[in-house]
């Protein structure tokens, strides 16, 4: 590797780039358009023939192009290898200082999934799922109105102004704070059940009018849908797929990639899965009408839920059209979730 320029990396990734797409040997004049280049094809003849000495590139016959020989592929593979681990790093190195960065992190995730696939590809930020609560706190704002400061796992904090009917006084408010901290400390909405809201209205005495009220707020508060960023990458690589390439059909996907109204309903029905299918190690499949968004109905989409630890999933997804290589998109995917449990090291 050490015999060849920049110059000659360039010509010689130009001419097998070219003999893969075509099967024809490759001559100078083709390389010259390649606008990366900007040379002469008397310069590339020059280069093409060092190539050929040093056992790159062979010449089928007189006066044709070139082709690479076993050496060149060899070249060609091996940089093709340490650019994909070279990119892996970096993602790591991302992750590792997520704090702050958790947008580049997802959109370099996308591109690094829809350049290796050559499908679409798209990732959701993670979102608190069956949260716990940590903490809440009741400030009475004026009368009439409590303030509810709910702390949930991971420190997400959620504010509900909860109108009363009656009149707390600041002791009352100080044993309600307590009451509920003590009760619901470490408890999803799920294990908050009747057996534990009775007991804490009996608790209450006299506020336990409020303890619902409470309650009803703490639950509005965890299951609110919060806007969830999607970041995608690689739609154009649809139109490499004939089935999907016609203008209406093509259309639609874009339409659907920038807008990303319907790909949250995706999300929504992958970490649904996800919950009540055990998760398939994480990996859903959906094959043409199996998929929750209509404009992608002639596609097989992919995808997979990371967990971060902490009630924080999200969800990754791959859409190709339905002869895509299944086995290469889930082998893809589940390396990626390994790399993501790695590196967040969830607890």
């Amino acid at each position: 590797m050490e015999e060849l320029d920049d110059r000659k990396i360039k010509i010689l990734k130009a001419i097998i780039r070219n003999y893969l797409e075509t099967g024809e040997p490759v001559g100078s004049r083709t390389i010259s358009k390649y606008s990366d280049l900007n040379l002469s094809s008397a310069t590339i003849r020059n280069e093409m023939a060092d190539l050929e000495e040093l056992g790159y590139i062979l010449q089928p016959h007189t006066s044709a192009g070139r082709i690479p020989s076993d050496k060149g592929y060899r070249f060609y593979v091996d940089q093709l290898m340490e650019e994909q681990q070279r990119e892996v790093h970096e993602l790591k190195e991302l992750m590792i200082e997520r704090q702050g960065k958790m947008e580049k992190v997802l959109k370099q995730v996308a591109k690094v999934l829809a350049s290796n696939t050559n499908y679409a590809a798209m990732i959701s930020s993670p979102q608190y799922n069956r949260s716990k609560v940590k903490f809440i706190q009741l400030t009475q704002m004026e009368e009439g109105q409590i303030l509810a400061v709910i702390v949930l796992e991971g420190n997400v904090v959620k504010n509900k102004m909860i109108p009363i009917g009656e009149t707390v006084d600041p002791e009352g408010l100080f044993r309600l704070n307590l009451l509920l901290n003590t009760h619901l400390n470490g408890l999803t909405m799920d294990e908050i059940n009747l057996d534990v809201i009775t007991g804490m209205k009996e608790q209450a005495g006299d506020h336990g009018a409020l303890v619902s009220e409470v309650l009803d707020a703490v639950a509005q508060a965890i299951h609110e849908e919060e806007d969830v960023e999607i970041f995608t990458s690689g739609a154009t690589n649809i139109f490499k797929y004939p089935e999907l390439s016609d203008s209406q059909r093509a259309k639609e996907l874009i339409s659907t990639f920038e807008e990303k109204q319907q790909l949250a309903s995706l999300i929504s029905r992958t970490l649904e899965d996800s919950e009540t299918e055990g998760g398939k190690n994480g990996i859903q499949v959906y094959i043409g009408n199996e998929t929750p968004v209509q404009a992608m109905k002639d596609c097989s989409v992919v995808t997979a839920t990371y967990d971060l630890g902490k009630g924080m999933k999200g969800t990754i997804g791959i859409i190709g059209p339905k002869r895509m290589d299944y086995e290469n998109v889930v082998n893809t995917l589940k390396t990626l979730m390994i790399q993501l449990d790695q590196i967040f090291e969830k607890s």
